[in-house]
């Protein structure tokens, strides 16, 4: 599977591009897709209002919390820094912090880079994970209820956990010196010429004004309106503690970064990611790392798994198996890789198959809360929808 989706193919070129904006007497939600190929991105879908309080319009690359897509962001930090040697995926985490993280239950098991990107550490979200400002995450990790009771980390059941981010996070900044923010930046945007940032930090005024606010189905703010901007504070801060990062120490609590989802990001620029993975770019991907080991890992089945059925390093894979799987979002049984995201009223998602050599960016906002443990994980129908416009729209444009 995974030679598949990494594979070169022919590039195709898309048309001009299509965009649709509504006039509906009530605020639609904002909604990009954009396609993209080797060489090319194209937007297809750019509807909606991206600030319902000024009445702006959304454009194709306004900034937006992208969510879980953040941790596949992470994860080529992390393999980029692995492949300079600056980590080691299978080393003891507590190597870098200079503390012991451990399993209460199990103390003398190693946690590791790669289980802690795989969802495989036995980290759990039970005991939350946003660890503020001036709170500690050694000592969120000393709380039982963030472990797995039964197995060990590296045999614990996969189990997608947001708290391994901010400890993936913490430990690419002891290993480097430098804060989570500006890793991404060295590691990942820069050298793709990308404007994104960490919770807005450092991201400029005009990238500022021209943000998405998320809101949920019933018309609510749910992040990023006005408020949640700079110069207000924009990361987490423990009570009775002042909003500022001049004295934080890198290596210490990444968290504030909300390494789990708090990236913000365009689909024009998140697309130029996309691109990085179809051409195999060496300044993004890593030939090292994407080897045998990871091919295994993401072609197996993970048990008991109904949308997560495939996953590592950060990577999912959807549409490889209709063995109980519920990640059907294309409509075909073609393996595609990236990930998904939800948060907030939101659904994104970051797709990519080099077998078609065609990729999707896409996010939508104000989508419906799911309905009972029935709904959990897979595809909202919104997105299900907007994929199958976004194909309509990009087999018209490449039959012209």
């Amino acid at each position: 599977m995974i030679k598949r989706l990494f594979a070169t193919s022919l590039a195709i070129t898309f048309g001009t591009t299509a965009c649709a904006t509504t006039a509906d007497p009530e605020p639609s939600p904002a909604t990009v897709v954009v396609a993209f190929d080797r060489d090319s991105i194209t937007p297809l879908i750019v509807e909606g209002i991206a600030d319902r309080e000024t009445g702006r319009p959304v454009e194709a690359n306004d900034p937006v919390r992208i969510a879980s897509i953040s941790k596949l962001i992470m994860a080529l930090a992390a393999l980029r820094l692995s492949e300079e040697g600056v980590v080691d995926l299978e080393a003891d985490v507590s190597d870098y912090l200079g503390w012991q993280v451990r399993s209460p239950n199990f103390p003398n098991a190693e946690v590791t880079l790669a289980q802690l990107l795989s969802h495989r550490s036995g980290l759990r979200d039970n005991a939350g994970y946003v660890i503020p400002l001036g709170e500690s995450l050694k000592a969120k990790l000393a709380d039982p209820e963030a472990w797995y009771v039964e197995a060990p980390p590296g045999k614990a059941p996969f189990e997608y956990a947001n708290l391994g981010s901010p400890v993936v996070a913490t430990v690419l900044e002891s290993a480097t010196g430098e804060r989570y923010d500006r890793i991404l930046e060295r590691t990942v945007f820069a050298p793709l010429s990308i404007e994104a940032c960490a919770n807005w930090i450092g991201c400029s005024d005009e990238m500022v004004a021209s943000a998405v606010t998320l809101y949920r189905d019933t018309g609510e703010v749910a992040r990023d309106s006005a408020e949640d901007l700079p110069p207000n504070c924009t990361v987490p801060v423990a009570e009775g503690k002042q909003c500022d990062l001049g004295g934080y120490m890198p290596g210490t609590n990444a968290s504030i970064f909300s390494p789990q989802g708090g990236i913000r990001i365009g689909m024009m620029d998140l697309a130029k990611i996309g691109q990085a993975m179809l051409r195999n770019d060496p300044a993004i991907v890593p030939e090292a790392v994407f080897g045998p080991k990871f091919a295994r890992m993401l072609d197996e089945r993970i048990p008991n798994q109904d949308f997560f059925c495939f996953y590592a390093l950060g990577f999912q894979t959807i549409g490889a198996s209709n063995d109980r799987c519920d990640d059907a979002l294309f409509g075909e049984s073609e393996a595609r890789a990236g990930h998904a995201g939800e948060a907030y009223g939101l659904r994104s998602g970051l797709w990519f198959n080099a077998g078609d050599n065609i990729g999707i960016a896409y996010f939508t906002t104000a989508v419906p809360p799911r309905q009972g443990r029935e709904d959990e994980g897979g595809f909202s129908e919104r997105e299900k929808d907007l994929m199958k416009r976004a194909q309509t729209l990009l087999a018209e444009q490449t039959n012209r």
